[in-house]
């Protein structure tokens, strides 16, 4: 079986990727498994030397590599190379400070106690298209730095991208097995999952595919880390910098052609401000540059695939039927779909309702602060939100009430090394990044000494 990778912009067939055998699959998780025996007992030095050198690989590489993500899955090439850089970051600090993360803690008690943190064995990730680069590696470099092994299946338009992570882990010089990525059918998904070298799952994506992924985690007692959609709440209060609030909307909602789960979805505005963001937010969104991502002063490429721009055409069709007013945008031409705004909408509407991957925006009315609040909370997900007030005691007492796994005050959503990233709800469960996402794929032991 054969899957095809198809240039969204072009339309054309760039590469096509054989699925693995069952066979060949078992081949893969043993291999899993012989490479955690040795790898487990490496020293945190050993583990950051080639680290350091998987970083300086990406970085070499980066334009090579942005193109590779541009051709498989649309964002513009100066998107697809930061996000390549960004990638190599995240390996530098895992190298620079998985030593201290997971350093044994003592506590206070009449006999000496501690806990130390043991590899668990082997993290098997399902991981999303929108970002192919940095989603594997802001969980493979702190499992690998925490003396894990990882088997990654990529999404099956970026095969590309998971083959080419594969190349630099094995040329940066880890073992055979420490990192793999294998091309597979959804129905070779539980092989892995139900393997005793795997101790647990990680996965970005869809609120179905995490709901069907962690059911078979559960099945067979696996630990699990779901980040899963998103509808994020950006509130823009009376006393905000519209234009620059604005400005950052703008940039939140149509990064990567609004395909990410934390892209800034719901826009929600106080009534006596209402217009005049509106205005400059329309008038921004107007002012961005469709077309080929490869060409220079585009803001914006196709959709990854057509059905996601054919999804997003009937959420815009259905909203205008539910009384949503357009401002700007709203049409479709094969996987570009046009930056749109949508004005008027409310909690019954299917925009708000529901995840918008794609560029689209929605404002949403509030009568003041307290109903911002509580139109934020009214949704299923809890991903991230952002608050734009200049009375930073309020944006913190009101962040406080935000049912959201991240809130963001006068700033643009976005994830960072350094920072637990994760969500509640229907958003999933469980931390990336920062101590505590490596912890949680690590055995925390607890040691006793009479």
């Amino acid at each position: 079986m054969i899957i095809k990778s198809v240039n969204p912009y072009s339309q054309a067939v760039i590469a096509e990727h054989e699925i693995l055998t069952n066979a060949q699959l078992t081949q893969k998780i043993e291999l899993s498994e012989k490479a955690y025996k040795s790898w487990r007992t490496t020293t945190f030095h050993e583990r950051a030397d080639k680290m350091k050198k998987l970083a300086n690989i990406l970085r070499a590489r980066q334009e090579e590599l942005g193109l590779l993500i541009t051709n498989e899955m649309g964002k513009i090439l100066s998107e697809g190379i930061s996000e390549v850089d960004k990638s190599a970051g995240n390996c530098d600090f895992y190298a620079e400070n998985a030593e201290k993360m997971l350093k044994e803690v003592h506590y206070d008690t009449p006999f000496k106690s501690m806990s130390v943190y043991d590899p668990s064995g082997a993290v098997f990730a399902v991981m999303p298209w929108n970002y192919p680069f940095w989603q594997v590696l802001r969980y493979a470099a702190p499992a690998v730095m925490a003396g894990n092994v990882t088997i990654l299946k990529h999404a099956s338009n970026v095969q590309g991208c998971a083959k080419a992570i594969e190349s630099a882990f094995l040329e940066a010089g880890f073992p055979e097995g420490v990192f793999q990525q294998v091309t597979i059918s959804l129905s070779q998904v539980e092989s892995i999952i139900a393997s005793d070298i795997v101790s647990g799952v990680t996965l970005t994506g869809s609120e179905m595919a995490g709901s069907s992924v962690a059911s078979l985690a559960g099945k067979h007692i696996k630990k699990t880390v779901m980040e899963l959609g998103g509808s994020d709440a950006f509130i823009v209060l009376d006393d905000a910098d519209i234009e620059k609030a604005a400005t950052i909307a703008t940039q939140s909602r149509m990064l990567n052609a609004g395909q990410a789960c934390i892209c800034a979805k719901r826009f929600i505005v106080t009534e006596k401000i209402g217009d005049e963001f509106a205005h400059l937010f329309a008038q921004k969104i107007n002012a961005l540059n469709q077309g080929n991502p490869l060409q220079n002063g585009i803001n914006m490429g196709p959709l990854a695939k057509l059905e996601f721009a054919n999804t997003l055409s009937f959420q815009l069709e259905k909203s205008l039927q539910q009384g949503a007013k357009i401002l700007v945008g709203g049409e479709q031409d094969n996987c570009n779909f046009q930056p749109t705004l949508l004005d008027f909408v409310d909690s019954n509407n299917i925009a708000f309702q529901e995840e918008t991957f794609g560029p689209l925006a929605t404002i949403i009315r509030a009568k003041d602060e307290n109903d911002a609040i509580a139109i934020a909370n009214n949704h299923r997900y809890g991903l991230a939100s952002a608050i734009w007030t200049e009375d930073r005691q309020k944006a913190y007492r009101l962040a406080r009430k935000i049912e959201a796994g991240n809130v963001f005050i006068n700033s643009l959503v976005r994830s960072d090394s350094r920072i637990p990233f994760g969500g509640i709800k229907k958003s999933g469960y469980g931390r990336e990044l920062s101590d505590i996402g490596m912890k949680e794929f690590m055995n925390m032991k607890s040691i006793i000494i009479e």
